[in-house]
């Protein structure tokens, strides 16, 4: 009673306090409590929550530095939004039930171990539950409205799958945690309204992956959306952009290196193969040769005993009648025990051939278990791509290297694993060494970041005496697999990337907490060994076979502080509870041996003097997983007692790959028991091959009475043709040379041949066998890639063997090919087509043959392989890729190829056809005419992308002006020099340098049309063009010396370009047609430059926007008086003389405005002066008036004589063209310089006085007008 009394003082004090501290009154908290919605305690030890029932509307409630370690007594406030329970002792999250309407939940620096009973909380948007205990991300899944989760400070290690559900977060926060890998940071990547991320918040501390390199960039490039990280700002395309650019490089390099280990892995495997089939020849031509014995015995022993029992009739009969005498009855009797011992002798040899094909049959049982076991140790390879992705993964922070003989640690490994190989334990399995094959030196950031923490941290709290070093603390030990286990790769990748703290269970059912380690390998190995035999003995497998299973293995070899050791107490689980102090245990192997094999008595006193090294082992327990580094893997083999009774030594011959030849492993004594077998009586008589057989003789042996009785056929005939039913057809092993079209084109029902062991060449007599489903012909002589075109109309064709065949070693990936053209094919030479690999066998086949324009192909569309006397070859829209017509010298009749439309990027192998003059390649991608030829400068779009790239290799460094005239000039030897016409129209070409085209020496015309060329260039050495066509580009000029070399050319086509000038057309002495439609050309001076072409016939400028300018073509008729056709009209004598007497002047308006003028900040009204036209000039008047009546003024024009600066100036065409009035002009200098001097001349007989005054007169009257020789000049 006292102390309940007290307990209810204690409340009522606690609520007093609480009252005080928020104003409250105690006395009135009942009626001011309804009104309160907020409370707030500071750092007052407040001990238990009490009091709430007072506070039914409470919506805040704020406890920051209390002593309460439960949350309680919220039931009462149902309407509480916001709850802050921070920096007090709380150990669970309990007692919020009933507060659904909570928004945020602040609990940070409690001691909370575990995130529980949030579960109806489902309108929670804020969870700080920071600076905790907590080890795991668990029980936010039903919180789907959290936008904001702080669990920085606390021991998560993973974060898994635990947010998926919660995709509404936006600020998340987990630094100083435990998260140590990049997997775990990627599993954020779900979230897709992130924003907000903290791993290293400097206010909180870092996570051991933020120690890494790379980690910013991993983060960023898989959370893209991220705004901020770690207080910083991410927002910036850049960054971004950066991040992914990174990861981009990193997975082209890493992923180059997996295909390259693929080809690596399939080329071993290929060879591997191709040994199986070496070794398996012998074997299968015995089983062959013996089993077509036994059929010849069977039939000749069949025979024998129809004739016996024929005779033993003949003799009932014979007795019955009682006609024969004594004498013949026992002559029936010795005959009938002379059948009688043939007869046992023929079963006798038929038994014994038996015996060998079972004997051969085991060893080709051999050939196949060790090929697979080779196999398997080839695709250890799959663990080097596993290390690669795995570095991958992990940007680059484990990192795996592969020892070489050269490397020291290499050879350490080596000599550690040696050392610990001890020679007595395995010598009752039949071993008798080990040997290295390959050593991957593990470098994992994150777990030696691990190692070196915990050891300093061990060495600051111990202090060693000088006796006690702790380097000799340090060691190099056998991680030991649980033996009953197979050691699966996906177990070995854990460890590597995650440390022994990753392994869910342990080793030992006695072992738990702790690593099991060991100094030896026959701790590791021998159980295995051991539980290995003993599984296979009670899976009934022979004892004595070579003990495959176990013949490779692989150890962990891993860097271990062991620090304080104990021995192991042999009554107590060994566990860090038995052992306190000890960082690890240890116990010897030779206990363990004595428990479990007291029995055993292998060991001899004098093996056990001779093994002191046996007496050393020990298995090791070590506690701290961090202490235990994972520093190397070794793949190791043993080297067993070699069986003398082999014929067939994997090891040494599959492991050699073939080098060793077959013979050299078959004992003499089987070969000799196969001829003894061979020998033995009766010997086999020797049958003719049937070749050919009439209708008769096929009723008679299919003993049918007419031909739609025979559904199966065993022999071939030249009959069979009517057997119009037959499904069925069998003719292995005879001499069959080829099969007839007309046996086969009536067998409509025909769905399976075999006409294996023959000496077939050709298949085209299947070419209509539409039925056929499985088609058996290995070991003939089909050698040509033809014959599989005969059957590319067999679409039910889905089984097809060619084994033996000439044409699966000649044809360069056979299958590939094979499968190509018979893509219905579901087995090819007994091997299933592969289709659910990526890519897929079809998808290969595809990749490799697709779009390749070959002999077999054009034979196959043609019906016939001569192409002798084939000029035209036109294959156009069909895919082509590539072209590989061989040999080319069968195509030296073909004059034009027609290759438009279609996906070539080069002239490919066309460029070896010897005679074509006409090449047609529209509408293909041509960059080059030979394949790879263009320079780093001239990069393809693919390439572009590279060359913002800095470490791509593309674009880095420019060629200079040297290097790329060296490349794109004429020093490269020519090709197709027959070629006279190429269409090279619509190709996306860009660079017309980068074609090559001066390679084609004898090219006279060319077609470029509709491609995207602005500059004319690479034509040097086309020296013999007389066409070229450059319609529809984006040329803007003509620059200066680009058609240098042209000089032959007799047409130019240039329309639809952008061309504004008519520059650098010098060289083009004979060009007699020049087309420059839709063009931008606006003057008339630049039509004017044309005259440099003194032999232009047809011109055309329609779509210009000189051509919308009245009389632009008298002008152009006056200034190219060769002209003959003018924009598509010819030119007749009548215009052509308008042309020379009607004022041009005219065509040419006078602008109305001075905006029109070109000058549009001159005023409207400004006075403009208009020019005058002079028609006639009459001087005689005003001379005569002038100086008398004698004065006589003769019009007569003449020509000045030219002199040397005249013409200079007449052969600059210059001063010609840039004037469109030049030629009136000129007739007026020559009429104003032949009226002065008729002037001059009359002049000289006056006095000079009143010459001189006169003279001053006229200068007076006429200031301010120009002499003549100015206006040649301004003209």
């Amino acid at each position: 009673m006292m102390q309940s009394d007290n307990q209810n003082q204690n409340l009522e004090e606690i609520i007093k306090e609480l009252c005080t501290c928020n104003g409250l009154s105690y006395e009135k908290v009942e009626q001011e409590g309804l009104k309160t919605t907020a409370l707030e305690m500071f750092f007052s030890g407040y001990p238990q929550m009490v009091g709430m029932k007072y506070f039914p509307n409470l919506t805040t409630l704020t406890l920051v530095g209390q002593r309460i370690q439960k949350i309680s007594d919220l039931e009462h406030c149902l309407l509480l939004r916001e709850l802050w329970i921070a920096e007090c002792c709380l150990v669970k999250i309990d007692g919020l039930q009933k507060c659904v309407n909570l928004e945020k939940l602040y609990l940070y620096c409690n001691e909370i171990s575990r995130i529980e009973n949030l579960e109806a909380l489902t309108k929670l948007n804020v969870v700080w539950l920071n600076n905790n205990l907590i080890k795991n991300i668990e029980g936010l899944h039903t919180l789907q409205n959290l936008q904001e989760v702080n669990l920085a400070g606390n021991l998560i290690e993973k974060i898994g799958n635990c947010l998926d559900f919660n995709i509404q977060i936006e600020i998340l926060n987990l630094s100083a945690n435990k998260l140590s890998s990049f997997k775990e940071l990627t599993n954020l990547s779900r979230l897709p309204n992130l924003k907000d991320l903290g791993l290293n918040d400097p206010q909180y501390g870092p996570n051991p992956v933020c120690l890494l390199h790379n980690c910013t960039i991993h983060v960023l490039y898989h959370i893209p959306q991220l705004q901020r990280l770690d207080t910083y700002d991410v927002s910036q395309k850049e960054i971004k952009v950066l991040a992914e650019t990174t990861v981009m490089k990193k997975k082209k390099y890493y992923n180059m290196h997996v295909k390259s280990i693929h080809r690596q892995l399939h080329d071993r495997l290929e060879k591997l193969k191709e040994s199986k089939s070496k070794l398996q020849n012998l074997p299968e031509n015995k089983i062959k040769l013996f089993s077509c014995n036994i059929k010849h015995l069977e039939c000749e022993l069949s025979e024998l005993q129809m004739l016996g029992q024929t005779s033993n009739n003949k003799s009932l009969t014979s007795k019955n009648l009682e006609t024969e005498t004594s004498v013949h009855d026992s002559d029936d009797a010795d005959k009938a025990a002379e059948e009688f011992s043939l007869e046992k002798a023929f079963l006798q040899k038929i038994n014994a051939l038996k015996e060998r094909i079972t004997f051969w049959n085991r060893k080709l049982d051999e050939i196949e278990k060790n090929y697979e076991v080779e196999i398997k140790k080839k695709k250890s390879f799959n663990l080097v791509v596993q290390f690669l992705l795995m570095e991958l993964e992990t940007v680059g922070n484990i990192h795996f290297e592969e020892g070489l003989s050269n490397n020291p640690w290499f050879g350490c490994c080596c000599d550690l694993i040696q050392s610990r190989y001890c020679f007595w334990d395995f010598r009752t399995y039949g071993i008798m060494g080990v040997k290295i094959n390959r050593v991957f030196r593990v470098h994992n950031q994150i777990l030696r970041l691990k190692f070196e923490e915990k050891f300093q941290t061990f060495l600051e709290k111990e202090v060693f005496s000088a006796a006690e070093n702790y380097k000799e603390k340090v060691d190099y030990l056998f991680y030991v697999f649980n033996p009953e286990l197979p050691v699966k790769e996906k177990q070995l990748l854990q460890i590597l990337e995650d440390g022994f703290q990753s392994l869910e269970m342990p080793t030992l059912p006695n072992t738990k907490e702790a690593v099991l380690l060991c100094n030896s390998l026959s701790i590791c190995e021998c159980p295995r060994i051991e539980f290995l035999k003993q599984q296979a003995k009670a899976e009934g497998k022979n004892s004595s076979d070579p003990a495959v299973s176990f013949k490779h293995g692989k150890v962990i070899i891993a860097k271990v502080f062991l620090g304080h050791s104990a021995p192991v107490c042999a009554m107590n689980p060994i566990c860090q509870v038995n052992y306190p102090g000890a960082n690890s245990v240890f116990r010897p192997w030779k206990c363990l041996e004595s428990d479990t094999s007291t029995s055993d008595n292998m060991w001899s006193s004098l093996e056990q003097r001779k093994c002191d090294y046996r007496l050393r082992q020990c298995e090791w327990f070590v506690f701290d997983h961090d202490l235990v580094l994972p520093e190397y893997v070794a793949e190791f083999e043993y080297v067993a007692l070699v069986k003398d009774q082999s014929l067939f030594s994997t090891y040494n011959v599959i492991g050699e790959e073939g080098k060793k030849s077959t013979e050299g492993f078959i004992l003499c004594h089987d070969l000799q028991c196969d001829d003894e077998v061979l020998n033995m009586q009766p010997p086999v008589k020797a049958r003719p091959k049937i070749a050919c057989l009439d209708e008769k003789t096929v009723l008679s042996v299919a003993k049918a009475s007419i031909f739609s009785q025979v559904k199966y056929v065993l022999f071939i005939f030249q009959g069979i043709s009517k057997l119009t039913k037959l499904t069925r057809l069998s003719v292995n092993n005879n001499h069959l040379t080829s099969l007839e079209r007309h046996v086969f084109q009536n067998l409509s029902h025909l769905h399976y041949i075999s006409v294996e062991n023959n000496r077939i060449t050709s298949l085209i007599g299947l070419k209509k066998t539409y039925s056929l489903i499985e088609l058996y012909i290995s070991n003939n002589f089909v050698s040509t890639n033809q014959e599989i075109h005969h059957l590319k109309g067999l679409t039910n064709l889905i089984i097809l063997d060619m084994n033996g065949n000439l044409i699966v070693w000649k044809q360069d990936n056979y299958r590939l090919f094979v499968l190509f053209h018979l893509p219905s094919l579901k087995a090819l030479d007994g091997i299933a087509v592969v289709s659910y690999s990526d890519p897929t066998e079809g998808e290969s086949a595809k990749d490799l043959f697709g779009g390749k324009l070959t002999s077999d192909m054009i034979a196959d569309g043609l019906g016939h392989s001569d192409f002798t006397e084939m000029q035209e070859l036109n294959w156009t829209t069909s895919n082509i890729r590539t072209v590989e017509l061989v040999p080319a010298d069968q195509f030296r009749n073909v004059c034009s190829v027609n290759l438009q439309n279609n996906n070539l990027t080069s002239f490919s192998g066309s460029i070896f056809l010897p005679n074509v003059k006409v090449l047609c390649l529209n509408y293909n991608r041509i960059e080059s005419i030979l394949p790879g030829q263009k320079p780093p400068n001239q990069a393809t779009n693919r390439q572009q992308l590279y060359q913002k790239v800095t470490s791509s290799g593309y674009g880095q460094q420019g060629l200079s002006k040297g290097r790329r005239d060296a490349v794109f000039g004429g020093n490269l030897p020519p090709v197709m020099q027959s070629l006279e016409v190429l269409h090279l129209g619509y190709n996306g070409i860009t660079n017309m340098a980068q074609l090559q085209l001066s390679r084609l020496k004898n090219l006279k015309i060319l077609f470029l049309q509709g491609n995207f060329i602005s500059h004319i260039e690479g034509l040097e050495g086309l020296q013999f063009l007389q066409e070229l066509v450059l319609d529809h580009n984006r040329i803007k000029m003509i620059s200066e010396g680009s058609l240098a070399k042209q000089n032959a050319l007799l047409a130019l086509h240039l329309e639809e370009n952008q061309i504004r000038e008519l520059n650098s057309l010098q060289p083009l002495v004979k060009l007699q047609k020049l087309f420059l439609n839709f063009n931008r050309i606006q003057e008339l001076s630049e039509l004017e430059k044309l005259e440099v072409i003194p032999s232009l016939k047809v011109l055309s400028v329609h779509g210009n926007p000189i051509s919308s300018k009245k009389n632009y073509r008298p002008l152009l008729l006056l200034r190219l008086p060769t002209l003959q056709v003018l924009g598509g009209t010819a030119v007749n004598a009548e215009e052509r003389m308008q042309a020379d007497y009607q004022p041009l002047e005219q065509g040419f308006q006078v602008a109305n405005s001075p905006e029109a003028c070109g000058l549009p900040a001159l005023p409207a009204n400004f006075p403009r002066y208009f020019p005058l036209r002079i028609t006639n000039v009459n001087l005689n008047e005003n001379l005569n008036r002038f100086f008398g009546s004698d004065f006589t003024f003769h019009h007569k024009l003449e020509k000045p004589v030219l002199t040397v600066s005249n013409k200079n100036k007449s052969k600059n065409p210059g001063i010609i063209t840039n004037n469109p009035r030049g030629i009136h002009a000129e007739r007026v200098l020559w009429q104003a310089k032949g009226a002065a001097a008729n002037l001059l001349n009359h002049l000289a007989h006056h006095s000079a006085t009143s010459r001189t005054t006169q003279l001053h007169q006229n200068n007076g009257e006429n200031k301010g007008r120009k002499p003549a020789n100015s206006l040649s000049k301004l003209n």
